[in-house]
């Protein structure tokens, strides 16, 4: 959640921020009204005890009987009266919470107005597009004649957006994961296997049960639990209730799960193959970083993601992402689009994101600041590594050839088990190329 000091001592600039989120004014207000009903409520309380306190220790000193009566009196008053503040607090608090849980966290001054990804900005262009000179087949087509991709039999196992991975794409799935773990955790990154359900109340405190993310989760309510939409939803929680020290910072994890989410809201889009779909593997940069460094780290996240990019050699662009099309949580957003040449256009593969402290401040993941001597919240971060099935896309899409065979990218090829200068896939199976 943001800083309620923040509603408290410069509401105009919240309302401002949020308002290029579309969040209403009166919605910050609402949060800054009842904030202040909350805290005269709990000052009245306050005042109440400390009064009741200060007669109480007062009776067993007086001897006059009426005077002591009259004090008895007083105390069963203010008592009376702590019992309706404590009623009305309890009445209040939850909705206080409600309200600000429901705004989703500022923007950075800098970042782009805008209301959807019309209004992102393209940053840089890297790669060359490629040029074929015969009719550009698109991944399922090239899939389904390479049996790699199977989306009919998952319909039928698992129903509409599953697909079975065959074959070479399997091995390619894998030589990706083990490409970015091997790439990330030379460059100080942890690896981890998270889990892949969390707790509800877990998932609050990370943000990714409000502003309408519930649609995207699968819920499993027999557990009391939910499946996790990216391994950033449990890596985070490693640290809850945590206290870094400054040396420990930034703490870096690179992390792999399977992922699961509804697609809710996307009904008629990218319907057909992998690129939208309830169930996929990814690879997640994530950190936690001092709040000065936060922005420097975010930097960092990118140049992770663009330097994997450019090694498998795919046509990308960076593109920053408005304050509208951003996720709830984030403060800054970018995203890498890579050349889909079935389509003749850049996709999102790739997003990475500084939540600054919204989500450390609901789990309460601190530091210990060596000049202030006090605990200040960390700020969180995290990148995609690969989304496995648009990486797959990517790849099949920007490497076929007019023979109907893909070249694996040379970086990959190492992990695949084939120790070949070039290393082709193609209809029969054969993998030899003359």
């Amino acid at each position: 959640m943001i800083d309620i000091k923040l509603v408290r001592d410069d509401l105009e600039k919240v309302k401002n921020g949020l308002a290029k989120k579309g969040v209403k004014p009166t919605d910050v207000e609402h949060v800054f009204d009842l904030d202040k009903k909350y805290r005269d409520i709990l000052r009245a309380l306050e005042g109440d005890k400390a009064e009741q306190n200060r007669i109480s220790e007062s009776i067993s000193s007086t001897k006059d009987n009426d005077e002591r009566n009259k004090m008895i009196n007083n105390v069963q008053t203010l008592k009376a009266e702590v019992k309706e503040y404590e009623r009305k607090l309890e009445g209040v608090e939850p909705e206080l919470k409600k309200a600000l849980n429901a705004l989703p966290n500022i923007p950075f001054d800098d970042v782009l107005v805008g209301a959807s990804d019309a209004d992102n900005k393209v940053l840089k262009v890297e790669g060359e597009i490629p040029k074929f000179d015969f009719p550009v087949r698109d991944h399922m087509e090239i899939g389904e004649s390479l049996d790699l991709i199977d989306t009919k039999q998952a319909s039928l196992v698992s129903g509409a957006r599953f697909f079975y991975l065959k074959n070479e794409a399997v091995l390619l799935e894998f030589a990706l994961v083990q490409f970015a773990l091997e790439f990330l955790t030379q460059n100080g990154f942890t690896p981890v296997v998270p889990p892949v359900m969390i707790k509800p109340e877990m998932y609050m405190r990370m943000g990714r049960l409000l502003g309408g993310q519930e649609e995207e989760r699968y819920n499993l309510p027999n557990d009391d639990m939910f499946l996790v939409g990216s391994a950033e939803h449990t890596i985070g929680p490693l640290h809850a209730d945590h206290i870094f020290t400054e040396k420990d910072l930034p703490k870096r994890y690179v992390g792999f799960s399977t992922c699961f989410r509804r697609e809710a809201g996307s009904y008629g889009k990218d319907t057909k193959g992998i690129l939208r779909t309830h169930q996929f593997d990814k690879v997640e940069m994530f950190a936690f970083a001092k709040p000065e460094d936060s922005e420097d780290e975010h930097k960092f996240l990118l140049s992770m993601q663009e330097n994997m990019m450019s090694q498998l050699k795919l046509p990308y662009q960076v593109v920053g992402v408005c304050a509208g099309d951003m996720g709830f949580t984030d403060a800054r957003q970018f995203d890498i689009e890579t050349w889909m040449p079935s389509q003749g256009k850049y996709r999102a593969t790739q997003s990475c994101s500084n939540t600054t402290d919204f989500q450390a401040r609901g789990i309460n993941a601190r530091y210990k600041n060596k000049e202030t001597g006090k605990n200040e919240f960390v700020h969180m971060l995290n990148a995609t590594g690969f989304a496995i099935g648009r990486m797959l896309i990517a790849i099949l899409e920007n490497n076929q050839k007019k023979d109907g065979s893909v070249m694996v990218p040379q970086v990959l090829q190492k992990y695949l088990g084939k120790d070949l200068k070039k290393y082709f896939i193609f209809r029969n199976g054969n993998h030899e190329r003359s």
